[in-house]
């Protein structure tokens, strides 16, 4: 690789995930603004969102690799971000609670050439009921307030998942295989025993 790889992101989770595949990378969090446009539905923004973090270092890197990520809970179609207070934390976990939902993350890579490949994934999630008394110590933790949909399926509240549908590493901040579907058709990364993935045409 003869260009750099930035990671758009200050998330320690997509950092950690994206280790897995053995590429060096420099991380650079992008500052943008990540409230909805007027009418914008929740699947669209998480789309716009990751390819805004990876255009918002694009003048600063411009012979770079830029690989922005994003990730929304919908539940009923409503968009559920990263709580704003303790309240809002409680509020998204009990709406969870019992139900299924569903985790989405968009991945964007802008190559050094301009070319912009994009991907994304969901994977449904349901959740046992959870008692108020677990809401309220999990909130106090801290755990939940720096992500979608308050919780993380890799801490503590993946004791009450019942089940998922899906990639596991969606859930967490960044859907591996289909990460790694567009380092490959960048041509970052090469699996033993595959061949390089070929460019669609453009």
């Amino acid at each position: 690789m003869s260009a750099p790889l930035i990671l758009a992101s200050a998330s320690p989770r997509r950092a950690d995930l994206l280790q897995r595949f053995g590429l060096a990378f420099d991380i650079e969090p992008a500052a943008i603004d990540e409230q909805a446009l007027p009418g914008e539905s929740g699947v669209a923004l998480i789309r716009r969102v990751a390819q805004e973090k990876a255009q918002a270092i694009q003048a600063s890197r411009p012979n770079s690799y830029l690989l922005g990520s994003d990730t929304g809970v919908l539940l009923d179609q409503r968009f559920m971000g990263k709580p704003e207070s303790s309240d809002e934390a409680c509020e998204m976990l009990e709406a969870l609670s019992g139900r299924s939902h569903e985790v989405s993350s968009a991945v964007c890579l802008i190559t050094p050439t301009g070319d912009i490949f994009e991907a994304f994934a969901t994977t449904s999630v349901w959740f046992s009921t959870l008692p108020r008394a677990w809401i309220e110590a999990y909130v106090a933790s801290g755990d939940p307030m720096d992500k979608a949909g308050a919780y993380a399926i890799q801490n503590e509240a993946g004791l009450f998942v019942s089940r998922i549908e899906g990639s596991y590493s969606n859930v967490v901040g960044l859907p591996l295989y289909e990460t790694g579907q567009l380092l490959r058709r960048a041509g970052l990364w090469h699996p033993e025993g595959l061949e390089p993935a070929k460019r669609s045409p453009s």
